[in-house]
């Protein structure tokens, strides 16, 4: 390990971009498949690694939906919750916003009041047990349409669990138009949450755009295409609206052809705030730390400049102001200890 990489290891972090049940390392998607054997996800955790060689994006949504598929009762999700904590613990990330699904929960029949309290079981274990403060952003389904974001937004209005703070969409973006999500967004953003659209994954500017006028998004999921369009970068910029940047995702899901080829350079060169995150990491052979040091390569980064990569995570987090600054002091804490 070099000097750099365990300053990373050991640097306290907040991550923003991670999906809840694509979290699930290869001892927990094993266990559930084994609860489970009429899935075809394989139950020997060793196999699991051919299972998650994706052809493409469509691939990978197929493999990733077959996961979620796993997750059918309130005792799955909340082992799924604290083992996804647990992991982020042994990263030294201290805050984390995970993107949950819950459409795809409540279809399978698990009540979305039981869905709600299992997470929020988890979520206060995790605090207590584990020191992880974890929140929620629920994301819309996009592939499944109208009928999920319906859903979506009435559990996140009607049942307001206490760590919601955004209000997302996922899953594919070619074929699934974001205008037609606005008025799901205009309710949750009316209920008090924040606006986290993916966009501009595997498609261009124009569906960035649409993130931002629509959707009013207040960060971005992605964003890959973004610097294609130097007047989107130049707002996106100007505006301080984020980008969650998760490289290895690029590449395993084929939005981006290899890792040099990555646009997150262009990115920053324009000013554009950007934070770096794991997005499916064990589905993706990856963690935090690792994208953190991918970051740093990419960029030309030493300590100094992961440290500023740590904090831009927590500027562009939904904490409130009193624990950005609690966070903040803590990273800076931390480096400035390593410095000596």
């Amino acid at each position: 390990m070099s000097d750099l990489d365990a300053f990373i290891a050991g640097l306290p972090k907040a991550e923003l971009h991670v999906h809840h049940v694509g979290s699930a390392s290869p001892r927990i998607v094993a266990e559930l498949a084994a609860r489970h054997p009429d899935s075809p996800v394989p139950t020997d955790p060793e196999a699991l690694a051919d299972f998650f060689t994706f052809r493409d994006f469509a691939h990978f949504i197929e493999v990733y939906l077959s996961v979620v598929d796993l997750v059918r009762n309130a005792d799955d999700v909340r082992l799924l919750t604290f083992e996804v904590a647990r992991d982020m613990a042994r990263q030294n990330i201290r805050y984390a916003e995970l993107t949950l699904t819950p459409f795809s929960s409540t279809k399978r029949g698990i009540p979305d009041a039981a869905y709600v309290e299992a997470v929020e079981d988890a979520r206060k274990s995790a605090e207590s047990e584990l020191g992880v403060v974890l929140r929620w952003c629920f994301d819309i389904p996009g592939e499944a349409g109208l009928e999920a974001a319906e859903e979506t937004a009435r559990i996140a209005c009607e049942l307001q669990p206490e760590g919601l703070v955004s209000f997302g969409l996922g899953g594919p973006e070619i074929g699934v138009p974001r205008p037609q999500f606005k008025p799901y967004f205009d309710r949750a953003i009316a209920a008090g949450l924040r606006s986290v659209p993916h966009a501009g994954e595997t498609t261009g500017p124009g569906t960035i755009w649409d993130a931002l006028t629509e959707l009013r998004a207040d960060r971005i999921g992605h964003g890959t295409s973004a610097p294609q369009d130097p007047a989107l970068l130049a707002h996106l910029a100007e505006r301080r609206i984020p980008l969650e940047v998760c490289p290895t995702s690029n590449i395993a899901t084929r939005a981006v052809r290899t890792l040099e080829e990555h646009p997150v350079k262009q990115m920053v060169d324009a000013g554009v705030l950007v934070t770096i995150n794991s997005d499916d990491p064990p589905m993706f052979g990856t963690d935090l730390n690792t994208e953190y040091g991918i970051a740093a390569r990419l960029l030309g980064l030493d300590a100094a400049g992961v440290t500023a990569l740590a904090r831009n995570a927590v500027n562009a987090s939904f904490l409130d102001a009193p624990s950005k600054a609690r966070l903040t002091r803590e990273i800076d804490s931390y480096a400035a200890t390593w410095r000596a």
